[in-house]
């Protein structure tokens, strides 16, 4: 399988890297009347660099597997604004200002447009059956459920190119339950010489490692590859992932989105960038809101609780006060309640709409939290609750956030009764594992309009 996928993405860099320069010397032609004018060839030349660079950061690999038009969109457009975060600079760096912005603009989305339109009649025809030398022969030993699993994996996704011609399997007979049981595992040399096999896949279990061994033998005689499904791996959640540590194989029992550098990169870069607008953009009202603090009550502008963060860590949490000194929770053990006669004047208002966090983007820029993430809780409520709620600590896999997906489906405030507390909890979990960076626009989104994430704000 990985020989022809490598084909099949190499063939769409190609295809693209064809697009790119279509595009430019289309929207040339449109307003120079050339396809090509003096003194552009550097930027046709940053374009191509850049999306070869594109490629390469943002982990592109799997969109070219992709048949799903919604997630091909989301690809598209994640992979556009990089493309302009790579191709922007440079471009500003050779100091062309004759570069008119409609061969700038114009040839991205022509090549956006076309690129679609491209991979869409694309996947179209190899899930169609079209295109079978980017396909797959599999060959599956065992017929068992992890052997049914790949069989309707394949028919799920006919547009990755996999066809299975058929099982072996000692239990099963011939034409068993519409699976294509052609053999016995003993018959694999005599079925390799009869049928052209791309790769095979074994899924039986473990106890019959000898049976496995002789296989593995047999297809490295024919030279044909084979892939091998552990069932020991049902014991472990989803979020599993295999590497090698030199020749020592190695599972991790939980692997989540933002481990890949390519994720963890463009959430940081959005982070800051994020961050910095915000302190800028609201730095007026920011001074307003301080000033407002000053008269209201005597104390600080800022409370500074301690709260755990990344890998469980301590560290100071930025926050506008909202209460009064001297009955200020300095130990950070007590919760807020509704009507808190601890809270100020101005402390209710910015409690309300959540203006009291905005120094949490200081915090961001520390590298402390995330805009995006599980709320960081007081240093008492997380003792608590990794001691009552299952797989609690998972949540400090990531950095905290200012805002959440637990926050905006309404479950912040208290953590009193045992629903509050599994049901914060398995959303942070929940967006950890399936964390997006269009998950974190939606979340941002429903911060800001969401009527959910209002909801218990004291």
């Amino acid at each position: 399988m990985k020989v022809k996928k490598q084909r099949i993405i190499f063939f769409y860099i190609l295809v693209e890297l064809l697009l790119i320069n279509l595009s430019f010397f289309s929207v040339s032609k449109i307003k120079y009347d050339t396809f090509f004018r003096d003194g552009y060839s550097l930027l046709l030349l940053i374009y191509n660099l850049s999306w070869v660079a594109v490629v390469f950061i943002n982990g592109t690999q799997d969109r070219y597997m992709r048949v799903n038009t919604l997630k091909r969109i989301k690809d598209q457009f994640s992979s556009l604004l990089l493309f302009l975060g790579v191709s922007s600079p440079l471009v500003l760096l050779v100091e062309q200002d004759n570069y008119s912005r409609t061969m700038i603009f114009g040839t991205l989305l022509l090549f956006f447009a076309l690129d679609f339109l491209v991979f869409g009649i694309a996947n179209k025809l190899i899930k169609d059956g079209k295109g079978q030398s980017f396909g797959s022969r599999l060959l599956i030993l065992g017929a068992e459920k992890n052997g049914k699993q790949l069989l309707d994996f394949t028919k799920k996704n006919k547009h990755l190119g996999y066809n299975v011609i058929g099982f072996l399997d000692d239990q099963k007979k011939i034409g068993n339950n519409g699976v294509n049981v052609i053999g016995k595992v003993d018959d694999l040399s005599k079925v390799l010489e009869e049928n052209y096999v791309d790769e095979i896949i074994i899924t039986l279990p473990m106890s019959q490692e000898g049976k496995i061994k002789t296989a593995i033998k047999t297809a490295d005689d024919k030279g044909v590859r084979v892939n091998l499904v552990p069932d020991f791996l049902k014991v472990f959640d989803k979020g599993y992932r295999a590497y090698n540590i030199n020749t020592l194989p190695i599972i991790e029992t939980r692997s989540i989105p933002l481990d890949e550098f390519s994720n963890f990169l463009l959430k940081k870069v959005f982070d800051i960038l994020f961050a910095t607008s915000v302190l800028i953009f609201f730095s007026p009202i920011l001074l307003l809101i301080a000033i407002l603090i000053k008269i209201d009550s005597k104390g600080p502008i800022f409370y500074k609780p301690i709260r755990k963060g990344l890998k469980g860590n301590d560290f100071v949490c930025f926050k506008f006060r909202s209460m009064y000194v001297d009955n200020t929770d300095g130990a950070g053990t007590k919760s807020t309640v509704k009507d808190d006669p601890r809270i100020t004047g101005i402390g209710k208002f910015m409690r309300k709409y959540d203006i009291d966090e905005l120094p949490q983007f200081i915090n961001v820029l520390k590298g402390d939290m995330s805009v995006v993430g599980p709320r960081p809780h007081r240093v008492n409520l997380n003792d608590e609750l990794s001691k009552v709620v299952n797989r609690y600590m998972i949540r400090h896999y990531v950095k905290p956030g200012l805002t959440g997906w637990a926050q905006v489906n309404g479950w912040r405030g208290p953590t009193v009764t045992e629903e509050q507390k599994t049901q914060r909890i398995k959303h942070d979990l929940w967006y950890i594992e399936n964390w997006s960076f269009w998950l974190d626009i939606k979340c941002i989104f429903l911060t800001v309009f969401g009527r959910k994430t209002r909801v218990n704000a004291f």
